[in-house]
C-alpha cells in the first residue's frame, strides 16, 4: 500500500486504537492524531503510545491528516463529521468503523455536501465484550473481513486507499451497498444481540434467577457472551437498523413458532429434523471461511 502518513483518530476506543496500532505496524513512520469527546481518553491514547498528539477540536485532529478514522456512535456520525469538516484536507479519505450503513451515508452527506466524496464508508467484523482505549490491540483486524460500501461520489482511486489500509491491517475487504449490509448485519449480529439480551433478561426476571444462574455452565456461558454488550452502542445500532432488525425478528419468530409446534405436540421427529437442519448449516460455516455468493438475490 502507499504509506499513510498522518492518520487522525477521531474516536479513542477499541476498534480506533487498535486500528492505529496496527497501522503503525505496517507504517513505521505513521503520526497519529488524536481527538475525542472525552479529553481522558485522548490523554490515555497518547501515554499508552497509540496517539503521538492530542487535540481539543475534531477540526484541529484532522488538519493536515491524509487518512481520518471516525470511530464513534453512529449517532454521532453527523455532528462529527461537522466538526471537522473545516479542517478537512482535500485529498484525506475518510472512513467510519460503523455497524450500520444507510444511516451512516445519510449523515455523510447532510454534514459533508460537495466532500461527500472523499468519505467512504467501512465496517470492519471484528471486536471484544469490553471496550475502550485500554483493550486496543494491534492484532484485533486480523483475519478478519472488512465491509466497505462505497458512494457513486467515490473515486476509484480513492476506494483503492481504503482498500489498502484496511488490507493493511489485516483485513480482507469485501465490497456491497449499504442495503445490503444493513439487511446481512441485521440478520447475523443485530439480531443476535437482541436475542441475548433478550433471553438473559428472561432468565434474570424469573423467582428462581439465582439458582439458575449459580448453575449455568458453558452453554448458558458461550449463548449469553455477546450481552455483556452496553446500550452506549447497541441502542443505536437498534433504532438505526430497526426495519431490518424487525424484518429479521420475524424470520427468527416464525423458526421459533415451528420448533413451539413440533413440542407441543410432541414430534419428536419433527424436533430431531429442526434441530439436525440447524446443526448441519452451523458444522458447515467457520468464520470468514465461506466464499460470496455469486448468486446473490439483491
Amino acid at each position: 500500500m502507499s504509506t499513510v502518513n498522518r492518520l487522525a483518530l477521531i474516536g479513542c476506543g477499541l476498534m480506533g486504537g487498535s486500528f492505529a496500532r496496527a497501522l503503525r505496524v505496517a507504517c513505521p513512520a505513521l503520526q497519529v492524531a488524536a481527538y475525542s469527546r472525552s479529553l481522558a481518553s485522548a490523554q490515555r491514547a497518547q501515554v499508552l503510545g497509540i496517539a503521538d498528539e492530542v487535540f481539543s477540536t475534531a477540526a484541529a485532529a484532522v488538519r493536515g491528516a491524509d487518512l481520518v478514522l471516525l470511530a464513534v456512535p453512529v449517532t454521532a456520525t453527523e455532528p462529527t463529521l461537522r466538526d471537522m469538516r473545516a479542517g478537512l484536507s482535500a485529498d484525506a479519505l475518510v472512513m467510519d468503523v460503523g455497524s450500520t450503513k444507510r444511516d451512516v451515508v445519510a449523515a455523510a452527506r447532510a454534514a459533508l455536501g460537495t466532500a461527500v466524496g472523499q468519505f467512504l464508508p467501512a465496517h470492519p467484523i471484528a471486536g471484544k465484550e469490553s471496550g475502550g482505549i485500554e483493550q486496543a490491540e494491534a492484532d484485533l483486524y486480523q483475519e478478519r473481513r472488512c465491509i466497505l460500501t462505497p458512494l457513486p461520489e467515490n473515486p476509484e482511486g480513492l476506494v483503492a486507499r481504503a482498500v489498502a489500509a484496511w488490507e493493511a491491517v489485516g483485513c480482507s475487504v469485501v465490497r456491497m451497498s449499504a442495503e445490503q449490509h444493513d439487511e446481512t448485519f441485521a440478520a447475523v449480529s443485530h439480531l443476535p444481540h437482541l436475542l441475548a439480551f433478550a433471553y438473559v433478561n428472561g432468565v434474570a426476571s424469573q423467582n428462581a434467577a439465582a439458582r439458575h444462574l449459580a448453575l449455568a455452565g458453558p452453554g448458558f456461558r458461550d449463548f449469553s457472551r455477546i450481552a455483556a454488550g452496553t446500550s452506549a452502542i447497541w441502542r443505536d445500532i437498534f433504532s438505526a437498523n430497526r426495519d431490518e432488525v424487525l424484518a429479521q425478528l420475524g424470520q427468527f419468530e416464525s423458526a421459533l413458532t415451528a420448533m413451539r409446534a413440533a413440542l407441543q405436540s410432541g414430534d419428536d421427529a419433527a424436533v430431531a429434523r429442526l434441530v439436525d437442519a440447524a446443526s448441519a448449516v452451523r458444522a458447515r460455516w467457520t468464520l470468514n471461511g465461506a466464499p460470496m455468493p455469486e448468486d446473490d438475490p439483491a
